[in-house]
């Protein structure tokens, strides 16, 4: 068995950092999304995994390296625009071969990995099986109806919806999928969609069988869910002190300090996290907050936010909720007149009080 792992797309919802940044390496609790479906893939026993890279490929590539480092072997295959999910399922052919093989969205978090889901393949043998979890919202995504565990039919954001079943962004196929793939055609988006192929293989006899997860899992594709994912993955991580903290510094609950990182006149209260060689000045770090590598705080306060690497906040009342780029400066200036003065990309959203 295979995986292909797509870490395309343009990530729209999270400009303006996805304008220089791949969405799929942002990092939540201080390690990028894209490892942790790595490590799921790896702990379901599968080695030989295909990247779908695009605009962002460079970036990837050196993120990921030859997947050495989680036991992996990695090929990248490169797809020239998002022309959808199935357009890279059939780039990937020559790859996958008439192997089975999991398909992984890069950008979705599974807190408790996709091993039962192999493993129910794997002992039942269907054509396609579809990771399905029941949410508050499903017109947002896409949508299965079932009879007896099977799918019987599948619809993309239905204004109303006939389950609470939506697609989590994971699949497992055998060789018939590329026989399906062959006879849609592209949506109105022009992407060719996997929910289209899925249909096509519902609709012609084949075995598409569900599995429903009850634990957690999120789509990281807007603001809010990466705040949620930063919160919910901070939460399972247990104290680790390996930096410098001075002794009138305080630490609360679960806070990680990596090597090289030096907590000065501060408080943290976790759960938080302080990637390495980042300073943390007479501040306060509240829950639920990571601060990448080789960031500045100094004289603020954040809680419930992710600040990127490299970054440096300094004599800033108070942030939250929010998502600091990478090599981002936040500061309050001395200088006369006093006005907000800012040099913001495109996409950027500011909160004035």
């Amino acid at each position: 068995m295979k995986a292909l792992i797509l870490s395309g797309g343009k990530g729209s919802r999270l400009r303006p950092i996805t304008h220089t940044s791949a969405k799929q390496l942002i990092p939540i609790a201080n390690k990028p999304i894209l490892f942790y479906g790595l490590e799921a893939i790896r702990d379901a026993g599968i080695v030989d995994v295909g990247v779908i890279v695009g605009e962002t490929g460079n970036e990837i590539k050196e993120a990921l390296g030859n997947g050495s480092a989680w036991g992996l072997k990695l090929t990248y295959i490169e797809q020239e625009s998002p022309l959808g999910l199935a357009h890279a399922v059939k780039i990937a052919r020559g790859y996958l071969k008439k192997e089975p093989f999991v398909m992984f969205l890069g950008d979705n978090l599974i807190k408790d990995g996709i091993v039962p889901f192999v493993e129910e393949f794997k002992k039942n043998k269907p054509n396609a099986l579809v990771l399905l979890a029941r949410v508050k919202n499903p017109q947002d995504f896409g949508v299965a109806q079932l009879k007896g565990g099977k799918v019987i039919n599948l619809e993309e954001k239905p204004k109303k919806p006939k389950t609470n079943l939506a697609l989590v962004g994971v699949y497992l196929f055998d060789h018939t999928i590329f026989e399906a793939i062959r006879h849609i055609k592209p949506s109105w988006r022009n992407e060719l969609e996997i929910t289209d192929a899925i249909s096509y293989l519902i609709h012609h006899g084949y075995e598409v069988h569900s599995h429903i997860i009850n634990g957690w899992w999120k789509d990281t594709g807007k603001l809010e869910d990466l705040l949620e994912a930063n919160r919910i993955m901070l939460d399972t991580l247990q104290s680790q002190v390996k930096g410098r903290v001075s002794k009138d510094s305080r630490l609360y609950g679960k806070v990680i300090i990596e090597k090289k990182a030096s907590i000065v006149h501060s408080v943290i209260r976790g759960p938080a996290t302080i990637g390495e060689n980042t300073r943390i000045i007479s501040s306060y770090i509240g829950p639920f907050t990571s601060v990448y590598h080789d960031a500045v705080i100094e004289n603020s306060e954040i809680e419930h936010s992710i600040i990127l690497e490299e970054s440096k906040i300094e004599n800033i009342g108070r942030i939250e909720d929010s998502l600091i780029g990478k090599s981002v400066v936040v500061c309050r200036h001395p200088r006369k007149p006093q006005a907000y003065r800012f040099m913001l990309g495109d996409s950027s959203q500011v909160g004035i009080i």
